[in-house]
């Protein structure tokens, strides 16, 4: 494929997506994340797209926010990898509520194995997931139906929300940022993930590498509130991705990456499915940032992290 046709369909997979990684560009166009990372700088420079940590996105600053048939295309083996270290952290006879979106999808196709389970959750795809597993319980909140992502939103859903108490929420989002937390595109969906959060004594954001430094227009979770974040390995070259994880870290944020080397701790549930997880010790919230992080991402000798799970001491 010549290089004005590469990147004809590059653009086109963006405008149509919205957001879209380095690497299911190079998969549709069958080529290397080098040579489409060239791309994409060239289409950059002619005002077409912007980059972002491992992608490409829309111009403008804020992604605009993709429907779910295109979701549901991106990052499909991040998402599974994800999923099944989170499926992890939820124990039998556990009350929690699951925000909407593609990898929480993911999340509770893994649930249906929880015995005693009771699932809180204002989406649809979730809801239908879970609808024939044995031993484990749906709530649906109330709501008006959003048919771009299959979740139930406004005020009724809101008010649905109230006195409820679970011991975590499972979030995922358009992008998330150490400087403002987890953010989405739209405004009625933030407000439910707002109330989600609310109802919960633990938060875990589920989000691959390619929403690591997006910020878009509505956050719904700041940084502070958010207990641990899951997410996977970002690529070898991508340092601003791994710069946004220690810093995450740094503000007391744990991190948990699926597929890393190395083990769970022994105080961690094993990672389901043969998914590996590694974690490392993290600073306080409060405390001065620290390098917890330094050289922990790569094999090579490197400033970077590697991949790992970063909770408080």
């Amino acid at each position: 494929m010549f290089a004005a046709e590469r990147r004809q369909l590059i653009l086109e997979m963006v405008r149509a997506n919205g957001a879209v990684s380095l690497r299911e560009l190079a998969r549709v166009v069958q080529t290397s994340e080098v040579t489409v990372r060239r791309d994409v700088r060239a289409l950059e420079a002619e005002g077409l797209l912007d980059r972002r940590h491992g992608g490409a996105v829309l111009p403008g600053g804020f992604t605009r926010e993709s429907g779910f048939p295109q979701k549901s295309h991106l990052a499909t083996a991040e998402k599974t990898a994800i999923a099944d270290v989170a499926a992890g952290l939820v124990e039998e006879g556990e009350a929690i509520v699951v925000g909407a979106g593609t990898t929480t999808q993911e999340l509770a196709r893994r649930l249906a194995r929880v015995p005693g389970l009771t699932v809180v959750t204002n989406s649809l795809l979730v809801a239908q997931a879970l609808a024939h597993a044995n031993r484990v319980e749906v709530v649906m909140t109330g709501g008006t139906l959003r048919g771009s992502n299959y979740a139930l939103v406004g005020s009724g859903a809101e008010q649905s929300l109230q006195g409820l108490r679970v011991s975590k929420a499972f979030l995922s989002g358009s992008g998330l940022t150490a400087e403002r937390g987890l953010s989405t595109s739209n405004m009625l969906s933030a407000s439910v993930d707002r109330a989600l959060v609310q109802a919960a004594s633990e938060v875990v954001v589920l989000a691959d590498h390619t929403k690591l430094g997006t910020d878009t227009m509505f956050r719904t979770v700041p940084t502070e509130a958010i207990t641990r974040l899951v997410t996977d390995e970002p690529p070898a070259h991508d340092d601003r991705a791994a710069t946004e994880l220690q810093a995450l870290a740094d503000q007391g944020v744990q991190i948990t990456v699926a597929g890393a080397a190395g083990a769970p701790a022994p105080d961690q549930p094993q990672a389901p499915r043969g998914q590996r997880s590694s974690q490392l010790p993290g600073p306080r919230r409060g405390q001065v940032p620290g390098s917890a992080l330094r050289g922990v991402l790569s094999d090579q000798p490197t400033d970077r992290p590697r991949v790992a799970d970063l909770r408080r001491r």
